[in-house]
């Protein structure tokens, strides 16, 4: 059992560590490139100023996890939508992290009279995050087929929302 507390700045380069692991081994993450510690302080930064949660979750003395949810479009009517993000480090998975991570973020969401709908976009090879997210009351609303491309292959997005508000 690991816990959940708000991120801090020193929190950032274990942050950082996971993010990139998930960049270059994984799908959870489309992006290609790894990014450097100024990336994410800037991204740490927007979601604080934005009043969006940053969470780790600590487990024997280490950041084992994180999970954030921010802007879902930086148009106006989307302002009551965020979109959530939860991330493991590849030592600590499967070991009911993310569910920790994720109770504790919808916990704020629902607690934030400015959230309505949480949404979650997941590549829909990743049935343990979908089935995650199921499992915490998301509906799968749709999927867009063949809309990314990361280590030579297609990949489809699956979209889950939740109302929270």
């Amino acid at each position: 059992m690991a816990t959940i507390r708000a991120a801090t700045p020193a929190d950032l380069p274990a942050i950082l560590e996971i993010h990139n692991e998930a960049i270059v081994n994984t799908t959870a993450i489309w992006d290609e490139t790894p990014v450097d510690l100024a990336d994410r302080v800037r991204w740490y930064e927007t979601r604080i100023e934005a009043g969006h949660p940053v969470l780790v979750a600590e487990a024997r003395g280490e950041v084992a996890g994180y999970a954030s949810y921010g802007v879902f479009r930086p148009r106006e009517s989307y302002r009551h939508t965020v979109e959530n993000a939860v991330y493991v480090h590849h030592d600590h998975r499967r070991r009911g992290i993310a569910r920790q991570l994720m109770v504790a973020l919808l916990g704020h969401a629902c607690d934030n009279p400015d959230v309505h709908v949480v949404l979650a976009l997941i590549e829909s090879g990743n049935t343990v995050s979908i089935e995650l997210h199921e499992d915490l009351g998301f509906e799968q609303t749709g999927r867009l087929a063949e809309v990314g491309r990361k280590f030579d292959r297609w990949l489809d997005l699956t979209i889950l929302r939740r109302v929270v508000g």
